[in-house]
């Protein structure tokens, strides 16, 4: 039989939440494989879906419904441990109805969401093996929105006032590939323009040293333009013509762009470093004890 030691016990008790005792009594009633006693667990009721061994859910997909009026849309976002999951049907079931339920309801985050589907996340965890979770959401509603998805990674939604609901749709095809952080330079905060001041300063330090007070500020100018122009969707060159930009393409159609909404699979989420020479190297070792 093999021997429970306190690592193991460590592990399950910090996978599931439960006592040491229990821990250790389940462990010993399922030899000592730890994915056994979780599964025993669950199914004696003492816990629901346990943490999956320290992995973070930075995969996924994202997933996008717009009205039939396009005057709504709710865009969401779903994370698994691996982009293998989220290509399988039943990750993408349990996307399809958490968006399908989000947009029903009327959800403008993700927190109401998350309590409606926690039973059926539960289930699917248990099922795949890995962990799942509904990151984010958003709700948006306007004159005119457009989407557009890039596989199941990246997922826009555009609203326009006035214009046309293909016209949305492809100034969301350009947000989804130059990803721009403002909408219009006026929404550019103070702070955002003074970190990239500094940075400016700080690259071309020895190009500036010596040179007149006015000369500096030009340049810095210069590059806070030219800032602006990148950081803002309405003032970047349309990716289908870059002689426009997009805010005058709008303009031209009649339409002014209100807002915008992009997520990206795992934007902003830690990922964890795994070094696969020290994983070997380590599994070498204990082998050997």
């Amino acid at each position: 039989m093999t021997q429970i030691t306190a690592a193991m016990v460590k592990e399950l008790r910090e996978r599931t939440g439960q006592g040491m005792m229990d821990c250790k009594k389940a462990l010993n009633a399922a030899g000592g494989d730890i994915e056994k006693a979780i599964d025993d667990m669950r199914a004696a009721g003492s816990i629901k879906a346990a943490k999956k061994a320290g992995n973070i859910a930075a995969e996924g997909a994202i997933a996008v419904k717009v009205a039939d009026d396009n005057k709504a849309a709710v865009i969401v976002e779903v994370n698994s441990q691996t982009d293998f999951l989220a290509l399988q049907d039943d990750f993408k079931g349990f996307v399809s109805d958490s968006l399908e339920k989000a947009f029903a309801a009327g959800y403008t985050d993700a927190a109401p969401l998350i309590a409606d589907q926690e039973s059926a996340r539960e289930a699917l965890v248990a099922k795949c093996g890995e962990n799942v979770n509904i990151r984010r959401l958003a709700r948006v509603e306007g004159d005119v929105i457009g989407a557009y998805l890039h596989g199941h990674r990246i997922g826009v939604v555009v609203t326009l006032k006035g214009g046309t609901v293909e016209l949305a749709r492809d100034i969301a095809m350009h947000v989804a590939a130059s990803n721009p952080q403002f909408l219009a330079p006026s929404e550019v905060s103070e702070e955002a323009v003074a970190k990239e001041k500094e940075i400016f300063m700080a690259l071309n330090a020895e190009k500036i040293a010596g040179k007149p007070e006015n000369i500096v500020e030009n340049m810095v100018k210069g590059r806070i333009n030219k800032f602006l122009s990148e950081a803002s969707l309405v003032e970047q060159p349309f990716v289908k013509d870059p002689e426009i930009k997009v805010g005058d393409l709008a303009k031209k159609a009649g339409a002014e762009v209100i807002s915008f909404v992009r997520f990206e699979v795992g934007e902003g989420i830690e990922r964890a470093e795994v070094d696969f020479a020290s994983e070997v190297a380590a599994q070498l070792e204990a082998s050997k004890k």
